[in-house]
């Protein structure tokens, strides 16, 4: 999986008081969000992900860290959930002698959450207007502004 680049919406701000330009970004607002999901061959999942819908992901990891002060290693876990609609409903990729089809599904990524250690990192839910980076509201003064919350 290829997870997706996390990229603020940013305005070129110029005028009177600045020595210059400055793309500031727009609070709690991203960019397009694309994830790919890399398959070594054809399988009935990577047709079933080409369905026009979101389709929830949940992805799971294992991070090995060394603890210099200990002198050992433990393993933090390290989960992503993605609700996706494919953008690219499938790349079936190719079919030759002994090797791999290489198929993928790219998505755009409506809702991320990144958890490390069971803790949430970030929360980006576009639609219900929720960005939480390491647990400060982001949308809190805007959704307020603007009545929704």
């Amino acid at each position: 999986m290829e997870l997706p680049s996390v990229e603020a919406m940013t305005e070129t701000v110029k005028g009177a008081g600045l020595a210059g330009e400055i793309d500031s970004p727009t609070l709690g607002h991203f960019g397009s969000m694309t994830c790919t999901l890399n398959w070594r061959t054809v399988e009935k999942p990577t047709l079933e992900l080409a369905a026009q819908k979101a389709h929830n992901l949940d992805l799971r990891g294992a991070s090995q860290i060394y603890d210099a002060g200990a002198g050992q290693y433990f393993v933090r876990p390290v989960r992503v959930v993605l609700r996706a609609i494919p953008k690219t409903s499938v790349n079936l990729g190719n079919l030759d002698v002994g090797v791999t089809a290489g198929a993928s599904n790219v998505f755009e990524v409506v809702y991320l959450k990144v958890d490390v250690g069971g803790s949430t990192l970030i929360e980006i839910d576009k639609f219900n207007y929720i960005c939480k980076i390491n647990g400060i509201d982001y949308l809190l003064q805007v959704k307020a502004a603007l009545g929704i919350e």
